[in-house]
């Protein structure tokens, strides 16, 4: 898309978003900054408007927002091949480490030195979930409108179970509603701020300053490979559904294709859904264990999101009733990881050739805007939800006419896990230590409890 004599080749290119793939641990927050550094920084492909252009672009799309922004400039720089090679490579090292992982703990989970390494990042994990809710409730909610909002969605989901997809609906709803009327408190754009501490013009980089119209060749191709990418995506799904109606593979196919569809807000808001359903609804897994997979994500290159493969994993492991589990777990996870990411390179290409009128529209930026003060809500739900099942041992449930909510027995609460999370939480808010060494220091943790015999 440029002239440039110093413009990557697609071979060059590869390379690059290689290195940025291997590189992309944690949640979005790091893998944008390693992106932006890589990219922006370093190779000069783009600029800093350009940059959070895009990434302002890719916050409007459900799914994960920093593996649509690496398909997206990938696109911007070699087309469809660059767009398939950026977002394909962004995922691949998540794909095969949470494969990897899912076959661990399948196999020895129940084993004493795995268990108390699991144990120990439960603790971190949940310390990191708390941190995500500070982070993302300072960028959301500027106002006391977006207060409102993250209160009544914490209170709609942990109170009343109500499920996340009407609190994004009502949120979104919200927002419009209250742009449209002029209301000022919703009048803000839900975007990112700066990313990199050097400022770089648009001007001086490869792809330059214009975004200018695209050819009516690059318009179509996108528009091609979003409609394949949707085939991709629903062909497999609804031949589940007829073919194999009761199946637990069908059960994966549609509950991930929803959250497809509803990932708005990042990996953590739509963990509160999932914690709902696969444990509660379907009985794929226990709490516990979905703490362990979200372990599993924090340690492993690639979007938080690639949880959800592990998911997926258990889920057929446990309820395929094949002679072969692993094998019935294996596809189980790959199913997962399709449906997931099939449909964000199809918002991608169908959005792509649209993103100036996008990004403009500011009932559509107000409506974002509210979905992620809701979410703010929903995290602060998972945090407590993670918490109340690590720290403590048992739950009893609270029903009374519409309220129905967990609460921790307090007897029986795990004074070991209590002052491992205390630790961590710690480390996190008041020492301020980077993801890697508190999760590593919590891992560490764990198996010296357990060879010390007290877990």
């Amino acid at each position: 898309m440029s002239d440039h004599k110093d413009f990557p080749t697609l071979g060059e290119a590869t390379r690059v978003w290689a290195r940025i793939a291997a590189l992309s641990f944690g949640g979005p927050a790091g893998q944008i900054a390693v992106m932006h550094r890589i990219l922006v920084e370093e190779k000069r492909w783009l600029g800093d408007g350009r940059f959070l252009h895009a990434l302002n672009f890719c916050m409007l799309l459900p799914g994960p927002e920093a593996q649509q922004l690496a398909t997206y400039i990938g696109w911007l720089m070699h087309g469809v091949k660059g767009a398939l090679m950026a977002g394909l490579l962004f995922i691949l090292p998540g794909i095969l480490a949470i494969m990897g992982l899912s076959w661990v703990y399948a196999i020895w989970g129940d084993v004493a030195v795995v268990s108390a390494l699991f144990f120990g990042l439960k603790a971190a994990v949940l310390a990191i979930v708390l941190q995500a809710v500070v982070r993302v409730g300072k960028r959301a909610l500027k106002n006391n409108a977006m207060r409102g909002l993250a209160a009544a969605s914490f209170v709609a989901i942990f109170a009343f179970g109500v499920p996340f997809p009407l609190i994004v609906a009502a949120a979104a709803l919200i927002g419009w509603s209250g742009a449209k009327a002029g209301i000022s408190a919703f009048q803000g754009g839900g975007g990112h701020g700066s990313v990199g501490k050097a400022h770089v013009d648009d001007s001086a980089t490869l792809l330059g300053a214009e975004h200018g119209d695209l050819t009516s060749a690059a318009r179509a191709g996108a528009f091609w490979a979003g409609a394949v990418a949707l085939v991709l995506w629903i062909v497999p799904v609804v031949a589940l559904l007829l073919l194999a109606p009761d199946s637990v593979f069908t059960d994966i196919a549609t509950f991930f294709s929803k959250l497809a569809v509803l990932t708005f807000g990042g990996a953590y808001a739509v963990l509160a859904w999932v914690a709902q359903e696969a444990v509660g609804t379907y009985g794929w897994l226990e709490p516990g264990e979905m703490l362990d997979g979200l372990g599993m994500a924090e340690t492993t290159p690639g979007p938080l999101i690639m949880v959800l493969q592990f998911v997926g994993f258990m889920g057929a492991f446990r309820e395929a009733g094949w002679a072969m589990p692993l094998l019935a777990g294996t596809l189980g996870g790959l199913l997962t990881t399709w449906v997931t990411f099939a449909p964000c390179f199809a918002w991608i290409f169908l959005g792509a050739p649209f993103m100036e009128g996008l990004r403009s529209n500011k009932a559509l930026s107000a409506a974002l805007s509210a979905v992620t003060a809701a979410v703010v809500g929903v995290i602060l739900n998972l945090s407590i939800w993670f918490a109340i099942h690590v720290v403590w041992r048992e739950v009893a449930m609270v029903d009374a006419g519409p309220l129905s909510l967990e609460l921790p027995v307090m007897r029986s609460i795990d004074w070991i896990a209590a002052a491992l999370s205390a630790l961590a939480l710690g480390a996190v808010f008041r020492l301020k230590l980077g993801m890697a060494t508190v999760l590593g220091g919590a891992a560490v943790l764990g198996l010296a409890l357990h060879l010390a015999g007290w877990v």
